[in-house]
């Protein structure tokens, strides 16, 4: 499973509640229509987002499809019959995004359960894939997802982990040296 994840934010003359009401309208055409390929989607709201612009809350768009094909597929049908109503009254209110496709490595994404979002990035050299057991140590089937970047459309971590809670084994302690992980909650919409 492959996710497109899309981090934006409101242009300053939207309010939070319209831009927020068209984003959900986009998501809920997807539901109802479904491309094919296409899994299921959600918008996150979050706190901080340090790789877009000058940091600060935005939004995160998890757009969940088979594989790549069917990638190209969501991204046809998101401004084609159907949905281009809805995708483009959420893009006049946006000012900037910016987005990356990561692969699903363990778990499963339970959209309507995540509390907190994992970014984490290895220190610059050699990447043991084997230390992705360790991020979700203990974690039952479910509660946890892990995602590593596949391609960056802009900045973007190399792993991520959505989780209802903070898991022990993305903490600062369990981190190899050189790791960093930024954590902030996310609210689902």
């Amino acid at each position: 499973m492959l996710a497109y994840v899309f981090w934006h934010r409101p242009h300053a003359g939207a309010a939070p509640e319209p831009y927020e009401a068209a984003c959900a309208g986009f998501h809920r055409s997807l539901a109802a229509h479904p491309p094919g390929g296409f899994g299921a989607s959600a918008c996150l709201r979050a706190q901080e987002l340090p790789w877009l612009g000058d940091g600060g809350p935005g939004y995160e768009d998890w757009y969940l499809v088979e594989d790549y094909a069917a990638l190209g597929v969501l991204n046809e049908a998101a401004v084609a019959r159907g949905h281009q109503t809805r995708h483009d009254a959420a893009a006049r209110l946006m000012a900037e995004g910016t987005g990356a496709v990561y692969r699903l490595i363990d778990g499963f994404p339970r959209f309507d359960l995540v509390g907190v979002a994992v970014w984490v990035t290895p220190a610059p050299g050699k990447f043991e894939l084997a230390f992705e057991d360790l991020l979700v140590d203990g974690v039952e089937a479910g509660e946890a997802s892990l995602w590593r970047r596949q391609l960056a459309l802009g900045p973007a971590a190399e792993l991520c982990v959505l989780a209802s809670e903070l898991l022990d084994g993305v903490r600062p302690t369990r981190l190899p040296v050189g790791w960093t992980a930024e954590v902030d909650a996310r609210t689902s919409l």
